[in-house]
């Protein structure tokens, strides 16, 4: 049954976001609230899909962690499904991404009309500035900032050390820090055909405030984030 309801959301999802890339294509030179407006369609769609083949669901717990105001999210990332998440639950949120995703067709093109921050991975120091520079644009925007402190994917379960660009950005723009604990890769791993039922369960935890030198910074992050984590892996309570 799995593997049937998989074959129908992966059909019928791959249908609806190719027509809403192609029917979206005239938004590019339309204002980036239009494209916004456009994508949470698109996730909608996609969520709904998920429910109807797959029986997959998501739980919040700590909402009340996470601030209204400028801030950083630092989530843990396991699937593709937590950038759909949190692209809708945050006001209109920049992801720091990597630079090639910019170049991929359609999709790239609409991250980069809304202003996503790209960064060259092979940059570093020069990497770095940009990002940190780019993100202090989008707050002044009223954005708030998402973050993988692991750079990549990790499997539940796993972990990988956290890369330097998190610390550079809490070191130098002064706002709060929210870990976000989540198990997505238990119903959709990386690169998995196959969606479990079940549900998601995504976990915000107590901001870190500004103020810590970066040594201290990375150690709480990791202290706070991993536990939680690993504790989401039994499943919903």
């Amino acid at each position: 049954m799995t593997a049937l309801r998989s074959i129908l959301f992966n059909l019928c999802n791959f249908i609806w976001s190719a027509a809403m890339h192609i029917v979206c294509l005239p938004l590019l030179f339309a204002p980036a609230s239009w494209v916004w407006k456009a994508g949470y369609l698109w996730i909608d769609g996609t969520f709904f899909l998920l429910r109807l083949f797959c029986g997959l669901t998501y739980r919040e717990i700590g909402l009340e962690n996470l601030p209204g105001g400028p801030a950083i999210i630092a989530a843990k990332h396991q699937s593709t499904w937590e950038t759909f998440y949190l692209s809708r639950r945050l006001n209109h949120p920049a992801f720091v991404l990597k630079q090639e995703l910019l170049s991929v067709p359609l999709f790239g093109w609409f991250m980069r009309r809304i202003g996503m921050i790209a960064v060259d991975r092979s940059g570093k120091a020069t990497a770095l500035k940009k990002m940190v520079k780019d993100a202090a644009a989008a707050f002044a925007e009223g954005r708030q900032i998402i973050i993988f402190p692991e750079g990549t994917r990790v499997a539940p379960g796993q972990h990988k050390p956290y890369q330097p660009g998190i610390a550079a950005l809490y070191g130098q723009l002064g706002v709060p820090v929210v870990p976000v604990a989540l198990n997505s890769g238990l119903f959709w791993g990386r690169g998995a055909f196959f969606k479990k039922a079940g549900v998601i369960q995504v976990q915000y935890l107590p901001p870190i405030a500004p103020g810590l030198d970066r040594r201290a910074f990375m150690a709480e992050l990791e202290q706070r984030l991993e536990p939680a984590a690993q504790k989401l892996l039994n499943g919903p309570k």
